[in-house]
């Protein structure tokens, strides 16, 4: 269908040192992901204005600060399920957690507090990833338990007021997602049945919000399929497929421009622009427990974190 795009080989960028990895010891996750104990799960890639490299431990409820040598550190070890990571302009780290919901840390003394719990009454099912709109909008997924068979995943807004709308249900797993630069289209990867979708966030003729949603891309191959996204400067789209040791990268239309392959194990979670010109992609590596650095054609668009206001 398309010609064969151009193969770029990642490298380690660092890894998990062996004194933070925890060798032999189930946890509830692991346990229900049925495989065995697993050393860490590393996911929610982010850069602070420091510099300082955040990822969460989603298996054994860490959040990591990676300093711009590689030095690792410990920033909160809570217990809790913390998936996606994103930082606000004004420093606090976000984080979607399966067990608490959304909580921010204070970046100086790790404070961890309460942003938002549940919807309508209830308690979210077990959120995975998140972003931040040019406004200060929060986004986030909760797949929860769906599938292909149970599609009851959902997508939701909360408002800088903390007001939480829902954005979208009825999804087989919701995964990572990430807003065009534009702000009018919410991408999301849907992790089993291989795609990623585009929502539009415009409003109709009425003013209503409708957010009506189709198939971006279909994607074939690997043993899980799409988790983390991150936008470039010119409209195109990475995709972090988990399994198929891989990140995608795309054009606005959706036109495969990239491959980025694993130099080490097959489990590509999310994704990051960094370095000073964001040309750099920092890709976490669930597997081996890796941080891993490509070179890219294109510049990511900044992270919220580092845009100032309009």
């Amino acid at each position: 269908m398309f010609a064969a795009p151009l193969v770029i080989q990642a490298e380690l960028f660092t890894r998990l040192p062996d004194a933070l990895r925890i060798e032999g010891r189930h946890t509830d996750w692991s346990r229900a992901r049925g495989a065995g104990p697993l050393h860490s799960f590393l996911e929610g890639p982010a850069f602070d204005r420091a510099g300082n490299f955040y990822c969460t431990d989603l298996n054994h409820g860490r959040i990591f600060r990676v300093s711009a040598g590689g030095a690792w550190e410990v920033f909160a070890d809570y217990g809790g399920g913390p998936n996606g990571l994103k930082i606000h302009r004004d420093g606090r780290i976000f984080v979607v957690c399966r067990k608490e919901g959304v909580v921010a840390f204070d970046p100086a003394s790790g404070r961890r507090s309460t942003v938002a719990e549940g919807f309508d009454g209830k308690p979210f099912v077990g959120l995975n990833d998140l972003c931040f709109a040019d406004n200060g909008d929060l986004y986030f997924t909760d797949p929860g338990h769906s599938s292909q068979r149970r599609p009851d995943g959902r997508v939701y807004r909360m408002t800088p007021d903390g007001a939480i709308t829902l954005v979208c249900d009825g999804l087989p797993y919701p995964n990572g997602l990430v807003l065009s630069a534009g702000q009018e289209t919410l991408f999301v990867a849907l992790t089993r049945p291989l795609s990623v979708i585009r929502i539009s966030l415009q409003p109709d003729a009425q003013g209503q919000r409708h957010h009506h949603w189709g198939t971006f891309l279909q994607l074939s191959g690997g043993l899980a399929g799409p988790d983390g996204l991150a936008v470039d400067d010119e409209g195109g789209l990475a995709v972090a497929h988990s399994g198929l040791a891989t990140v995608w990268l795309f054009d606005r239309l959706g036109q495969p421009a990239a491959r980025i392959l694993s130099p080490a194990g097959i489990r590509t979670t999310n994704i990051a622009y960094g370095g000073p010109d964001l040309r750099d992609l920092y890709i976490t590596e669930s597997e081996q427990g890796c941080i891993l650095r490509a070179r890219v054609p294109v510049a990511g668009r900044a992270m919220y974190s580092h845009r100032a206001p309009a």
